[in-house]
């Protein structure tokens, strides 16, 4: 009885069938990036200080240019450049004060520089930036500094759930299934992201987003390499991982154009509403389908892939079987990672390089 990789060796081991499939899945991994690095984009951290209350004010007054007023007003400015203190601090003096010295303002307010009393900052920041981010909407700097770490961490634990649960999924309902229904979830996450107004619910759908996504893209790889022959699988492993590196050039050629994060965040979602249409043109995996004992569905994807090959398949193919077993439904488990010596060994060899 023949095996898939024999009946793929005739009908092609990567011909039209399998270079469309690889086009549409390296587009998917493409758009995998926003997820996956977005944080250095929607969580970009500009130059910021304390706002002061009558300082523009009083630099207005004094014809002050913008180096001038920081260094009169902005502890430790200059120097060693900004600092904590710079950030994240602020003269406790009232800059509102009548007979404020356009010279020496702090001297003619509290007599020693010295002596100055400093405080947080308490009426929010001044960020240098034309566009806006989390940490310019929500003010993640200094004290809430942590909250943009808690950001990201929200992402890598659910890529971490995810990449089990969702690899079961992968495996017990079809990679076909797993893709549409992450691609769903990401976009539903990705556009509520646009327009939740709190802290608390961005953090959240970032989780859930983290936790389909990376399923999501490992799904495709699966699928990518279990639709071509031997030979290929190495070669279109790689490239579907070249094409998340394109996907990094191009979002960030996007978060050029685009310094607004909600902007951002919208640009790069919508774009994958249309890998809802995978749901037509993207086949199931024939190699899941024997596994599960569906050799007749399996047959069929196979005749479709070798009438858009432009071959034809042997009339002796009329059935094909697992290269490993002779039949049955496989159950699969965490415990195959570790089940035989060489994949004991795979599996050490992956986790220590991740």
């Amino acid at each position: 009885m023949p095996t898939l990789d024999d009946i793929l060796e005739n009908v092609g081991e990567f011909d039209r069938f399998q270079k469309q499939t690889f086009f549409v899945l390296c587009l998917l991994s493409a758009a995998f990036t926003p997820v996956y690095v977005g944080v250095v984009f929607f969580g970009f951290t500009p130059e910021h200080r304390c706002f002061s209350p009558g300082v523009a004010e009083l630099s207005q007054r004094c014809g002050w240019s913008l180096e001038e007023q920081l260094n009169h007003t902005v502890p430790e400015w200059g120097g060693h450049g900004a600092g904590f203190g710079s950030r994240c601090r602020r003269y406790e003096v009232d800059w509102n004060a009548t007979g404020v010295s356009c010279t020496d303002p702090l001297g003619s307010l509290v007599g020693n520089r010295s002596s100055v009393p400093l405080g947080p900052c308490r009426d929010g920041w001044v960020y240098d930036s034309p566009g806006t981010s989390l940490v310019t909407e929500f003010n993640l700097v200094c004290e809430d500094s942590w909250k943009l770490d808690l950001f990201q961490s929200a992402v890598n634990a659910g890529f971490f759930i995810g990449s089990i649960n969702i690899g079961y999924i992968a495996d017990r309902f079809g990679r076909r299934f797993c893709l549409l229904t992450t691609i769903l979830a990401n976009v539903v996450c990705g556009i509520l992201l646009v327009f939740v107004p709190t802290y608390l619910w961005i953090v959240i759908l970032r989780f859930l987003q983290g936790l389909v996504s990376k399923g999501c893209w490992t799904a495709g790889y699966i699928l990518v390499t279990e639709v071509v022959g031997p030979r290929y699988r190495r070669t279109v492993g790689i490239l579907y991982q070249t094409a998340f590196s394109v996907g990094l050039l191009v979002f960030d050629a996007v978060a050029y154009a685009i310094p607004h994060w909600r902007w951002l965040q919208l640009t790069v979602t919508l774009p994958s509403c249309f890998f809802l249409l995978y749901y037509w043109c993207l086949p199931e995996s024939p190699r899941w389908l024997i596994s599960q004992g569906k050799n007749d569905k399996a047959m069929k994807i196979v005749s479709n892939m070798a009438k858009k090959n432009r071959k034809k398949m042997p009339s002796h193919f009329e059935d094909i079987k697992l290269e490993e077993e002779d039949g049955g439904k496989q159950s699969p488990s965490l415990i195959d990672l570790v089940r035989t010596p060489q994949m004991r060994k795979n599996t050490f060899i992956l986790m220590y390089n991740w």
